[in-house]
């Protein structure tokens, strides 16, 4: 774990992309592989085809497996973090109790996926953007924000119970 964590400080999640959130990514590498392949047949020969595929192949890997592993999403009873980077890094954070709302979307190839991403509104500005994108089960991730923020634990006066009237 890199995070610095404050005293008392515990980690609720931490995770990475999904490896099925960059399966487009690889698809993609592959079409560009056949693709630069055929062009250096055409051009050259068989020999300079295969490792024109191959050196293309090894570097989509390559780069998507960086790309995932150098974005870490973290959720700890006091705030959010997003640190993307290996050279450079860009980290994104924000306290727990500035989170007004968390929703997750999932198309129609995520819900596939079982992946999708979670949207955290802050008390910050529009033009924050603090997405957790990718993440296997989305589901699990609100509820660890929910259980960090107190939100499941509202008291037995949820929706829908009797609640004794106060002083009149």
């Amino acid at each position: 774990m890199t995070l610095n964590l404050h005293p008392g400080e515990r980690v609720l999640f931490e995770g990475h992309p999904s490896w099925r959130a960059i399966l487009g990514f690889y698809l993609k590498g592959v079409l560009v592989a056949i693709v630069l392949g055929f062009i250096a047949n055409l051009i050259d020969g068989g020999a300079s085809a295969f490792i024109v595929i191959l050196v293309v192949l090894a570097l989509t890997l390559v780069i998507g497996f960086v790309k995932r592993v150098a974005t870490t999403y973290t959720i700890t009873d006091r705030r959010l973090n997003i640190k993307r980077g290996i050279v450079s890094k860009e980290v994104q954070e924000t306290r727990l109790e500035r989170v007004q709302n968390v929703n997750y979307r999932q198309s129609v190839y995520q819900r596939l996926m079982q992946i999708g991403d979670v949207d955290f509104d802050t008390a910050a500005s529009d033009d924050y953007n603090f997405v957790f994108n990718g993440v296997a089960n989305p589901g699990e991730v609100v509820e660890a924000v929910d259980k960090a923020t107190g939100v499941t634990s509202a008291g037995t006066h949820g929706l829908g119970e009797a609640q004794s009237p106060g002083p009149r």
